[in-house]
Protein backbone atom coordinates (compact mmCIF):
# COMPACT_ATOMS: atom_id res chain seq x y z
CA UNK A 1 0.00 0.00 0.00
CA UNK A 2 1.30 3.45 -1.13
CA UNK A 3 2.56 6.24 1.74
CA UNK A 4 -0.02 8.68 2.88
CA UNK A 5 0.37 12.05 1.40
CA UNK A 6 0.84 15.24 3.31
CA UNK A 7 -2.25 16.06 2.78
CA UNK A 8 -3.98 12.78 4.29
CA UNK A 9 -2.20 12.47 7.22
CA UNK A 10 -2.93 15.95 8.21
CA UNK A 11 -6.79 15.33 8.22
CA UNK A 12 -6.44 13.73 11.62
CA UNK A 13 -5.11 17.54 12.72
CA UNK A 14 -7.17 19.65 10.49
CA UNK A 15 -7.31 23.16 11.93
CA UNK A 16 -8.98 25.15 9.12
CA UNK A 17 -11.85 26.77 10.50
CA UNK A 18 -13.74 27.93 7.35
CA UNK A 19 -14.20 23.81 6.63
CA UNK A 20 -15.26 23.44 10.56
CA UNK A 21 -15.92 19.97 12.59
CA UNK A 22 -18.37 18.39 10.17
CA UNK A 23 -15.98 18.34 7.09
CA UNK A 24 -13.04 17.36 10.11
CA UNK A 25 -15.19 14.08 10.71
CA UNK A 26 -15.86 13.58 6.85
CA UNK A 27 -12.35 13.82 6.26
CA UNK A 28 -11.51 11.36 9.17
CA UNK A 29 -13.90 8.76 7.76
CA UNK A 30 -12.74 9.89 4.34
CA UNK A 31 -8.95 8.29 5.29
CA UNK A 32 -10.43 5.51 6.63
CA UNK A 33 -12.72 4.49 3.21
CA UNK A 34 -9.37 5.54 2.07
CA UNK A 35 -7.46 2.35 4.02
CA UNK A 36 -10.23 -0.16 3.09
CA UNK A 37 -10.78 1.05 -0.65
CA UNK A 38 -6.84 0.24 -0.50
CA UNK A 39 -7.72 -3.01 0.56
CA UNK A 40 -10.00 -3.86 -1.67
CA UNK A 41 -7.82 -2.87 -4.86
CA UNK A 42 -5.47 -5.03 -3.50
CA UNK A 43 -7.50 -7.64 -3.41
CA UNK A 44 -10.95 -7.28 -5.08
CA UNK A 45 -12.22 -10.99 -4.56
CA UNK A 46 -12.16 -10.84 -1.13
CA UNK A 47 -15.25 -8.46 -0.94
CA UNK A 48 -16.87 -9.22 -4.91
CA UNK A 49 -16.35 -12.63 -4.74
CA UNK A 50 -15.01 -14.39 -8.06
CA UNK A 51 -17.44 -13.72 -11.27
CA UNK A 52 -17.43 -13.85 -14.44
CA UNK A 53 -16.16 -11.30 -16.45
CA UNK A 54 -17.02 -10.98 -19.94
CA UNK A 55 -14.79 -8.86 -22.05
CA UNK A 56 -16.24 -5.74 -23.77
CA UNK A 57 -15.84 -4.10 -27.16
CA UNK A 58 -15.22 -0.96 -25.70
CA UNK A 59 -11.93 -1.89 -23.54
CA UNK A 60 -10.41 -1.03 -27.11
CA UNK A 61 -11.74 3.11 -26.90
CA UNK A 62 -11.00 3.09 -23.79
CA UNK A 63 -7.81 2.72 -23.85
CA UNK A 64 -7.00 4.58 -26.72
CA UNK A 65 -9.36 7.16 -24.69
CA UNK A 66 -7.23 7.14 -21.65
CA UNK A 67 -4.34 8.16 -24.00
CA UNK A 68 -5.53 11.33 -25.48
CA UNK A 69 -7.98 12.88 -22.91
CA UNK A 70 -6.92 13.63 -19.19
CA UNK A 71 -10.11 12.90 -18.33
CA UNK A 72 -12.52 9.85 -19.46
CA UNK A 73 -15.92 9.62 -18.59
CA UNK A 74 -17.77 6.44 -18.83
CA UNK A 75 -21.97 6.68 -19.13
CA UNK A 76 -24.60 4.44 -19.40
CA UNK A 77 -27.65 3.32 -17.65
CA UNK A 78 -27.39 1.82 -14.40
CA UNK A 79 -25.98 -1.93 -14.02
CA UNK A 80 -24.49 -1.97 -17.99
CA UNK A 81 -20.97 -2.68 -16.07
CA UNK A 82 -19.36 0.43 -16.38
CA UNK A 83 -17.13 0.45 -13.28
CA UNK A 84 -16.52 -3.14 -13.71
CA UNK A 85 -15.26 -2.69 -17.78
CA UNK A 86 -12.69 -0.02 -15.95
CA UNK A 87 -11.45 -2.23 -13.51
CA UNK A 88 -10.73 -4.74 -16.06
CA UNK A 89 -9.40 -2.56 -18.99
CA UNK A 90 -5.44 -3.25 -19.23
CA UNK A 91 -4.52 0.56 -19.17
CA UNK A 92 -1.41 -0.47 -18.36
CA UNK A 93 -0.89 1.53 -15.20
CA UNK A 94 -2.48 1.30 -11.38
CA UNK A 95 -5.41 2.89 -11.17
CA UNK A 96 -7.13 3.40 -7.79
CA UNK A 97 -10.90 3.56 -7.31
CA UNK A 98 -13.31 5.43 -5.05
CA UNK A 99 -17.16 5.20 -5.02
CA UNK A 100 -19.40 8.10 -4.05
CA UNK A 101 -22.24 5.99 -3.44
CA UNK A 102 -20.66 5.68 0.24
CA UNK A 103 -22.27 8.62 2.33
CA UNK A 104 -18.90 9.85 3.65
CA UNK A 105 -17.05 9.76 1.31
CA UNK A 106 -19.68 12.07 -1.06
CA UNK A 107 -20.60 14.55 1.83
CA UNK A 108 -16.39 15.46 1.51
CA UNK A 109 -16.32 15.34 -2.06
CA UNK A 110 -19.09 17.71 -2.34
CA UNK A 111 -18.46 20.27 1.00
CA UNK A 112 -14.36 20.00 0.40
CA UNK A 113 -13.42 19.09 -3.27
CA UNK A 114 -9.95 20.26 -2.97
CA UNK A 115 -9.52 18.01 0.06
CA UNK A 116 -11.14 15.10 -1.74
CA UNK A 117 -8.73 15.11 -4.86
CA UNK A 118 -6.17 15.59 -2.53
CA UNK A 119 -7.20 12.39 -0.61
CA UNK A 120 -7.89 10.26 -3.75
CA UNK A 121 -4.94 11.52 -6.46
CA UNK A 122 -5.16 10.41 -10.01
CA UNK A 123 -5.16 8.15 -11.31
CA UNK A 124 -8.32 7.04 -9.98
CA UNK A 125 -11.54 6.40 -10.65
CA UNK A 126 -14.28 8.10 -9.39
CA UNK A 127 -17.87 5.99 -9.40
CA UNK A 128 -21.03 7.38 -9.58
CA UNK A 129 -20.02 10.82 -10.29
CA UNK A 130 -23.08 12.81 -10.67
CA UNK A 131 -23.47 12.32 -7.00
CA UNK A 132 -20.55 15.38 -6.25
CA UNK A 133 -21.13 17.67 -9.37
CA UNK A 134 -18.69 20.38 -7.12
CA UNK A 135 -15.69 18.16 -7.80
CA UNK A 136 -16.08 19.23 -11.84
CA UNK A 137 -14.29 22.65 -11.62
CA UNK A 138 -12.19 21.33 -9.41
CA UNK A 139 -11.10 18.24 -11.79
CA UNK A 140 -10.54 21.23 -14.62
CA UNK A 141 -8.27 23.06 -12.05
CA UNK A 142 -5.77 19.95 -12.05
CA UNK A 143 -6.15 19.04 -15.46
CA UNK A 144 -5.64 22.48 -16.74
CA UNK A 145 -2.29 22.46 -14.58
CA UNK A 146 -1.22 19.00 -16.00
CA UNK A 147 -2.86 17.88 -18.96
CA UNK A 148 -1.39 14.95 -18.99
CA UNK A 149 -3.74 12.10 -20.35
CA UNK A 150 -4.98 8.95 -18.17
CA UNK A 151 -5.78 11.03 -14.92
CA UNK A 152 -9.77 11.13 -13.87
CA UNK A 153 -12.26 8.12 -14.83
CA UNK A 154 -15.11 9.04 -14.14
CA UNK A 155 -18.82 6.84 -14.44
CA UNK A 156 -21.92 8.28 -14.20
CA UNK A 157 -25.69 6.53 -15.00
CA UNK A 158 -27.78 9.72 -14.32
CA UNK A 159 -26.54 11.47 -17.37
CA UNK A 160 -29.96 13.79 -17.39
CA UNK A 161 -27.84 16.17 -15.24
CA UNK A 162 -24.14 14.85 -15.77
CA UNK A 163 -23.80 15.92 -19.09
CA UNK A 164 -24.46 19.21 -18.79
CA UNK A 165 -21.43 19.79 -15.75
CA UNK A 166 -19.44 18.05 -17.95
CA UNK A 167 -20.45 20.63 -20.47
CA UNK A 168 -19.52 23.65 -18.35
CA UNK A 169 -16.42 22.66 -16.18
CA UNK A 170 -14.32 20.09 -18.83
CA UNK A 171 -15.57 20.92 -22.58
CA UNK A 172 -12.00 19.98 -24.55
CA UNK A 173 -10.89 18.40 -21.45
CA UNK A 174 -13.14 14.88 -21.44
CA UNK A 175 -13.42 11.93 -23.82
CA UNK A 176 -17.26 10.58 -22.86
CA UNK A 177 -17.87 7.03 -24.31
CA UNK A 178 -21.55 5.14 -23.70
CA UNK A 179 -21.75 1.50 -22.36
CA UNK A 180 -24.81 -0.32 -23.16
CA UNK A 181 -25.72 -3.79 -21.99
CA UNK A 182 -23.92 -6.49 -23.71
CA UNK A 183 -23.71 -6.98 -27.04
CA UNK A 184 -24.16 -10.44 -28.60
CA UNK A 185 -20.45 -10.46 -30.07
CA UNK A 186 -19.40 -9.86 -26.52
CA UNK A 187 -22.26 -12.33 -25.09
CA UNK A 188 -20.90 -15.08 -27.65
CA UNK A 189 -17.61 -14.32 -27.69
CA UNK A 190 -17.02 -12.95 -31.60
CA UNK A 191 -14.86 -9.74 -32.89
CA UNK A 192 -17.59 -7.00 -33.23
CA UNK A 193 -17.84 -3.78 -35.65
CA UNK A 194 -19.73 -1.63 -36.36
CA UNK A 195 -22.62 -2.83 -38.30
CA UNK A 196 -23.19 -2.40 -42.07
CA UNK A 197 -24.87 -4.35 -44.01
CA UNK A 198 -21.55 -4.86 -46.71
CA UNK A 199 -20.67 -6.55 -43.92
CA UNK A 200 -22.88 -8.79 -42.80
CA UNK A 201 -22.32 -11.47 -45.22
CA UNK A 202 -20.57 -13.73 -42.12
CA UNK A 203 -23.05 -15.93 -40.17
CA UNK A 204 -21.03 -16.02 -36.66
CA UNK A 205 -24.00 -18.00 -34.85
CA UNK A 206 -26.79 -20.24 -36.01
CA UNK A 207 -29.74 -19.60 -34.06
CA UNK A 208 -33.79 -21.26 -33.76
CA UNK A 209 -36.98 -18.80 -32.91
CA UNK A 210 -36.52 -19.94 -29.59
CA UNK A 211 -33.47 -19.38 -28.62
CA UNK A 212 -33.58 -15.73 -30.09
CA UNK A 213 -36.74 -15.23 -28.06
CA UNK A 214 -35.53 -16.25 -25.01
CA UNK A 215 -32.09 -13.84 -25.51
CA UNK A 216 -35.29 -11.34 -25.79
CA UNK A 217 -37.21 -12.12 -22.67
CA UNK A 218 -33.69 -12.29 -20.45
CA UNK A 219 -32.38 -9.24 -21.75
CA UNK A 220 -28.83 -8.01 -21.89
CA UNK A 221 -27.81 -6.79 -18.76
CA UNK A 222 -24.82 -8.14 -17.39
CA UNK A 223 -26.18 -10.03 -14.30
CA UNK A 224 -28.77 -11.64 -16.72
CA UNK A 225 -25.94 -12.94 -18.64
CA UNK A 226 -23.71 -14.49 -16.38
CA UNK A 227 -26.55 -15.40 -13.33
CA UNK A 228 -28.28 -18.12 -15.67
CA UNK A 229 -30.67 -18.93 -12.10
CA UNK A 230 -31.86 -15.75 -11.81
CA UNK A 231 -35.55 -15.12 -12.95
CA UNK A 232 -35.89 -11.70 -15.36
CA UNK A 233 -38.90 -10.75 -13.12
CA UNK A 234 -36.81 -10.44 -9.77
CA UNK A 235 -33.73 -8.62 -11.72
CA UNK A 236 -36.04 -6.18 -13.12
CA UNK A 237 -38.34 -5.97 -10.73
CA UNK A 238 -35.59 -4.89 -8.07
CA UNK A 239 -33.62 -2.66 -11.25
CA UNK A 240 -37.03 -0.59 -11.76
CA UNK A 241 -37.47 0.04 -8.13
CA UNK A 242 -33.65 1.35 -7.65
CA UNK A 243 -33.98 3.44 -11.03
CA UNK A 244 -37.24 4.72 -9.49
CA UNK A 245 -35.59 5.64 -5.76
CA UNK A 246 -32.38 6.42 -6.62
CA UNK A 247 -32.13 8.21 -10.29
CA UNK A 248 -35.44 9.37 -10.94
CA UNK A 249 -36.47 11.18 -7.32
CA UNK A 250 -33.48 12.93 -7.24
CA UNK A 251 -33.90 15.04 -10.32
CA UNK A 252 -37.31 16.10 -8.61
CA UNK A 253 -38.86 16.30 -11.87
CA UNK A 254 -41.39 12.94 -10.36
CA UNK A 255 -43.96 13.63 -7.63
CA UNK A 256 -46.20 10.53 -8.53
CA UNK A 257 -44.02 7.04 -8.69
CA UNK A 258 -47.23 5.12 -9.90
CA UNK A 259 -47.66 7.18 -12.90
CA UNK A 260 -44.18 7.23 -14.14
CA UNK A 261 -44.16 3.14 -13.95
CA UNK A 262 -47.90 3.29 -15.86
CA UNK A 263 -45.54 6.00 -18.24
CA UNK A 264 -42.29 3.41 -18.28
CA UNK A 265 -45.08 0.88 -19.02
CA UNK A 266 -46.48 2.40 -21.57
CA UNK A 267 -43.75 2.92 -23.71
CA UNK A 268 -42.05 -0.54 -23.38
CA UNK A 269 -45.64 -1.55 -25.24
CA UNK A 270 -44.61 1.21 -27.91
CA UNK A 271 -41.01 -0.09 -28.37
CA UNK A 272 -40.06 0.23 -32.17
CA UNK A 273 -43.07 2.07 -33.11
CA UNK A 274 -43.47 6.07 -33.70
CA UNK A 275 -43.04 8.11 -30.89
CA UNK A 276 -47.06 9.73 -30.46
CA UNK A 277 -46.68 12.16 -27.36
CA UNK A 278 -50.71 12.75 -27.73
CA UNK A 279 -51.48 8.69 -27.67
CA UNK A 280 -48.63 8.10 -24.48
CA UNK A 281 -50.57 11.05 -22.80
CA UNK A 282 -53.55 10.06 -22.81
CA UNK A 283 -52.88 6.46 -21.84
CA UNK A 284 -50.52 7.90 -18.70
CA UNK A 285 -52.98 10.50 -17.42
CA UNK A 286 -50.54 13.36 -17.95
CA UNK A 287 -49.79 16.43 -20.00
CA UNK A 288 -47.80 16.43 -23.64
CA UNK A 289 -45.23 18.04 -21.80
CA UNK A 290 -44.50 15.68 -18.88
CA UNK A 291 -44.76 13.10 -21.27
CA UNK A 292 -41.84 14.66 -23.04
CA UNK A 293 -39.41 15.54 -20.15
CA UNK A 294 -40.17 12.18 -18.79
CA UNK A 295 -38.77 10.80 -22.35
CA UNK A 296 -35.54 12.91 -21.63
CA UNK A 297 -34.71 11.65 -18.15
CA UNK A 298 -35.61 7.66 -20.26
CA UNK A 299 -33.54 8.82 -22.93
CA UNK A 300 -30.12 10.23 -21.09
CA UNK A 301 -30.67 7.82 -18.45
CA UNK A 302 -29.59 5.22 -21.62
CA UNK A 303 -32.88 3.20 -21.05
CA UNK A 304 -34.53 4.03 -24.85
CA UNK A 305 -33.02 5.28 -28.08
CA UNK A 306 -34.89 7.42 -30.54
CA UNK A 307 -34.14 7.00 -33.92
CA UNK A 308 -34.50 9.48 -36.25
CA UNK A 309 -36.19 9.81 -39.70
CA UNK A 310 -33.93 10.15 -42.60
CA UNK A 311 -34.64 13.32 -43.94
CA UNK A 312 -33.12 14.52 -47.68
CA UNK A 313 -34.54 18.06 -49.66
CA UNK A 314 -35.04 16.14 -52.35
CA UNK A 315 -37.41 13.80 -50.72
CA UNK A 316 -41.19 15.68 -49.79
CA UNK A 317 -43.57 14.35 -47.28
CA UNK A 318 -41.27 12.21 -45.08
CA UNK A 319 -42.78 11.14 -41.40
CA UNK A 320 -40.36 13.61 -38.73
CA UNK A 321 -41.32 11.69 -35.91
CA UNK A 322 -38.31 9.96 -34.27
CA UNK A 323 -38.90 5.76 -33.34
CA UNK A 324 -38.87 4.44 -30.23
CA UNK A 325 -36.77 1.54 -29.64
CA UNK A 326 -36.06 0.01 -25.48
CA UNK A 327 -32.15 -0.53 -24.93
CA UNK A 328 -32.79 -3.49 -23.19
CA UNK A 329 -35.49 -6.14 -24.52
CA UNK A 330 -35.49 -7.50 -20.82
CA UNK A 331 -36.52 -4.87 -19.32
CA UNK A 332 -39.05 -4.30 -22.66
CA UNK A 333 -40.86 -7.46 -21.81
CA UNK A 334 -40.72 -6.87 -17.57
CA UNK A 335 -42.61 -3.71 -17.90
CA UNK A 336 -45.18 -4.62 -21.13
CA UNK A 337 -45.71 -8.08 -18.34
CA UNK A 338 -44.68 -11.18 -20.56
CA UNK A 339 -43.26 -14.03 -18.09
CA UNK A 340 -42.67 -16.34 -20.78
CA UNK A 341 -40.88 -16.31 -24.00
CA UNK A 342 -42.34 -18.74 -25.74
CA UNK A 343 -46.10 -16.76 -25.38
CA UNK A 344 -43.99 -13.57 -26.28
CA UNK A 345 -43.33 -15.41 -29.57
CA UNK A 346 -46.84 -16.02 -30.89
CA UNK A 347 -48.19 -12.76 -29.72
CA UNK A 348 -49.16 -9.62 -31.50
CA UNK A 349 -46.17 -7.98 -30.07
CA UNK A 350 -43.54 -10.45 -31.65
CA UNK A 351 -42.23 -8.71 -34.31
CA UNK A 352 -41.76 -5.27 -32.10
CA UNK A 353 -39.59 -7.01 -29.70
CA UNK A 354 -37.81 -8.54 -32.79
CA UNK A 355 -37.17 -5.01 -34.09
CA UNK A 356 -36.22 -4.03 -30.90
CA UNK A 357 -33.46 -6.79 -30.33
CA UNK A 358 -32.11 -6.05 -33.88
CA UNK A 359 -31.92 -2.28 -33.71
CA UNK A 360 -30.54 -2.00 -30.51
CA UNK A 361 -27.94 -4.42 -30.96
CA UNK A 362 -26.88 -2.84 -34.41
CA UNK A 363 -26.48 0.39 -32.48
CA UNK A 364 -24.53 -1.10 -29.61
CA UNK A 365 -22.23 -1.97 -32.58
CA UNK A 366 -21.37 1.48 -32.86
CA UNK A 367 -21.35 2.94 -29.53
CA UNK A 368 -18.98 0.04 -28.37
CA UNK A 369 -16.40 1.34 -31.53
CA UNK A 370 -16.84 4.21 -29.73
CA UNK A 371 -18.79 6.04 -32.69
CA UNK A 372 -22.40 8.47 -32.36
CA UNK A 373 -25.22 6.12 -33.86
CA UNK A 374 -27.08 9.54 -34.30
CA UNK A 375 -24.95 10.66 -37.23
CA UNK A 376 -25.18 7.06 -38.73
CA UNK A 377 -28.71 4.95 -38.31
CA UNK A 378 -32.06 6.18 -39.36
CA UNK A 379 -35.51 4.99 -40.45
CA UNK A 380 -37.69 6.11 -43.18
CA UNK A 381 -41.91 6.27 -43.62
CA UNK A 382 -43.61 8.88 -45.44
CA UNK A 383 -47.14 9.56 -45.82
CA UNK A 384 -47.72 7.09 -48.64
CA UNK A 385 -46.94 4.65 -45.53
CA UNK A 386 -43.66 3.57 -47.44
CA UNK A 387 -41.06 2.51 -44.41
CA UNK A 388 -37.65 0.91 -44.46
CA UNK A 389 -36.86 -0.07 -40.64
CA UNK A 390 -32.97 0.97 -40.23
CA UNK A 391 -30.88 2.96 -42.40
CA UNK A 392 -27.05 2.98 -42.30
CA UNK A 393 -25.31 6.07 -43.80
CA UNK A 394 -22.18 5.95 -44.34
CA UNK A 395 -19.36 7.45 -46.75
CA UNK A 396 -21.95 9.06 -48.93
CA UNK A 397 -23.79 5.59 -49.07
CA UNK A 398 -27.23 4.40 -47.80
CA UNK A 399 -27.94 1.03 -46.88
CA UNK A 400 -31.83 -0.20 -46.60
CA UNK A 401 -32.38 -3.02 -43.82
CA UNK A 402 -35.52 -4.44 -43.41
CA UNK A 403 -36.22 -7.02 -40.38
CA UNK A 404 -38.67 -9.86 -40.65
CA UNK A 405 -39.63 -12.57 -37.95
CA UNK A 406 -39.83 -14.87 -40.82
CA UNK A 407 -37.15 -17.64 -41.63
CA UNK A 408 -38.49 -16.98 -45.52
CA UNK A 409 -39.10 -13.24 -46.41
CA UNK A 410 -40.45 -12.79 -49.82
CA UNK A 411 -38.91 -10.45 -52.06
CA UNK A 412 -41.42 -7.33 -51.39
CA UNK A 413 -39.71 -7.23 -48.43
CA UNK A 414 -37.64 -4.98 -50.00
CA UNK A 415 -39.71 -3.12 -52.44
CA UNK A 416 -39.55 0.58 -50.58
CA UNK A 417 -35.63 0.46 -50.80
CA UNK A 418 -36.11 2.28 -54.36
CA UNK A 419 -37.30 5.25 -52.75
CA UNK A 420 -33.64 5.92 -51.52
CA UNK A 421 -32.71 5.98 -55.31
CA UNK A 422 -33.99 9.83 -55.25
CA UNK A 423 -31.77 10.94 -52.23
CA UNK A 424 -28.51 12.70 -52.40
CA UNK A 425 -26.15 10.04 -51.75
CA UNK A 426 -25.57 6.33 -53.42
CA UNK A 427 -27.77 3.34 -52.57
CA UNK A 428 -25.57 0.77 -51.37
CA UNK A 429 -26.84 -2.92 -51.12
CA UNK A 430 -29.31 -3.49 -49.02
CA UNK A 431 -30.77 -6.50 -46.59
CA UNK A 432 -33.40 -7.95 -44.93
CA UNK A 433 -32.37 -9.40 -41.68
CA UNK A 434 -34.69 -12.50 -40.70
CA UNK A 435 -34.44 -15.97 -38.95
CA UNK A 436 -33.75 -17.29 -42.31
CA UNK A 437 -30.34 -20.19 -41.09
CA UNK A 438 -28.74 -18.79 -45.21
CA UNK A 439 -27.58 -15.37 -46.47
CA UNK A 440 -29.74 -16.19 -49.64
CA UNK A 441 -29.90 -13.35 -52.16
CA UNK A 442 -33.11 -11.62 -53.20
CA UNK A 443 -31.52 -9.86 -56.33
CA UNK A 444 -28.05 -8.71 -57.39
CA UNK A 445 -28.37 -5.60 -54.80
CA UNK A 446 -30.87 -6.72 -51.99
CA UNK A 447 -30.09 -10.28 -49.73
CA UNK A 448 -31.87 -12.13 -47.10
CA UNK A 449 -29.13 -12.38 -44.06
CA UNK A 450 -29.72 -14.55 -41.01
CA UNK A 451 -30.15 -12.70 -37.34
CA UNK A 452 -26.93 -14.55 -36.65
CA UNK A 453 -25.12 -11.81 -38.98
CA UNK A 454 -25.13 -9.50 -36.58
Amino acid sequence: MRDFSTAQRSCFGRNDNSIGLLVGKAALTALLSYIIIQIRNMIPDLYEGAFMYIKRTIETRLIEFSENFPVLLLTGARQVGKTTVLKNTNFEKRINYVSLDYPNLRSLARQDPELFLQTYPAPIIIDEIQYAPELFPHIKIRVDRDNSPGQYFLTGSQIFHLMQNVGESLAGRVGVLILNPLSRAEIYGYDEIHFTPRRAMQVHRNESINDVFESIYRGAMPKMITSANLRPEDFYASYVQTYIERDIKSLAFIQNEDKFLKFMSSLAARTAQELNLSDISKDVGVDGKTVDRWISILRTSGLIYLLSPYSSNVIKRIVKRPKLFFMDTGLACYLSLWNNPKALQVSAMAGQMFETYVVSEIIKTYTNSGLDPRTRLFYYRDNNKREIDLIVSENDYVYPIEIKKTANPKKDAVKHFAVLDNVNAKRGKGVVISMSPLIVPIDQDNTVVPIGCI
